[in-house]
């Protein structure tokens, strides 16, 4: 049977490791133009299809201070929690569905470095930093980084979490790949109507703040769609391998 401290081991081992990649190349080792072009053939993309609605949305909320601090607080948190709630409750109560979703997991977080490194991007909130990226955006790309001037659990604008983090790890957006993947997990586990409602809400509400607190454009939730799908295929070609290996009954 599955052992949770294998489990928990090989989770936060394989949470590392993906952090150290996509981090090893963090935001002062990106040419910031081609993160910059990226984030204006984004725009030019959702503007040719009417989807640009990213700035509008943001300054429709921004003068409401509690409540961007309140999405604030949801994009920093919900992120992690959730995802560990969804991954303990198929653990423990359908445990012959865990090593689907889990390598699910596994392997859509694990893809998502292919976009990081080949696809650069400039989230909204860092599009008027004149300062940072010596032509300002501000006039025609006025979001606010709302962590930053709004208020939150962290800032991304200290020297060492730029020096630390990739900031232009946005495409794909694992924050809607991990909120669409719980739902997933936890709707039909379900027989709550009401929990049910709040697993299907969770990825729009997911949306919503990425979108209002200016990390993430509406793409970014796409290319996290085609991560979570190509994740799943990956994964259940590795869990028929791993049962073949084992001679086992194939896992449902």
């Amino acid at each position: 049977g599955l052992r949770w401290w294998v489990e928990i081991l090989l989770i936060l081992s394989y949470y590392v490791v993906y952090s150290t990649i996509r981090n090893l190349f963090g935001s002062e080792s990106v040419q910031v133009v081609d993160a910059l072009a990226n984030a204006e053939r984004i725009i030019e993309l959702e503007r040719s299809i009417g989807l640009y609605r990213e700035l509008g949305i943001q300054q429709a909320f921004i003068d409401h201070r509690w409540f961007i601090q309140f999405w604030n607080l949801f994009y920093g948190t919900f992120h992690f929690a959730v995802t560990v709630f969804a991954l303990v409750w198929v653990y423990r109560r359908f445990p012959h569905l865990y090593a689907q979703h889990r390598s699910t997991f596994l392997c859509t977080t694990g893809l998502a470095l292919i976009g990081f490194a080949l696809f650069p991007l400039m989230p909204p909130r860092l599009l008027s930093d004149c300062g940072t990226f010596g032509a300002c955006l501000a006039v025609m790309h006025p979001y606010i980084d709302t962590v930053s001037d709004v208020g939150g659990l962290w800032s991304f604008d200290s020297g060492t979490m730029q020096r630390v983090s990739n900031q232009y790890a946005a495409m794909p957006s694992l924050h809607f790949a991990w909120a669409m993947w719980s739902a997933l997990v936890i709707w039909p586990t379900v027989r709550s109507r009401t929990v049910k409602v709040l697993a299907a809400s969770y990825p729009v509400a997911t949306l919503f703040a990425v979108i209002v607190t200016g990390n993430h454009f509406w793409l970014d939730a796409v290319g996290g769609l085609v991560a979570l799908g190509a994740g799943s295929l990956l994964a259940s070609v590795l869990v028929r391998a791993w049962v073949r290996l084992h001679h086992r009954s194939p896992i449902n």
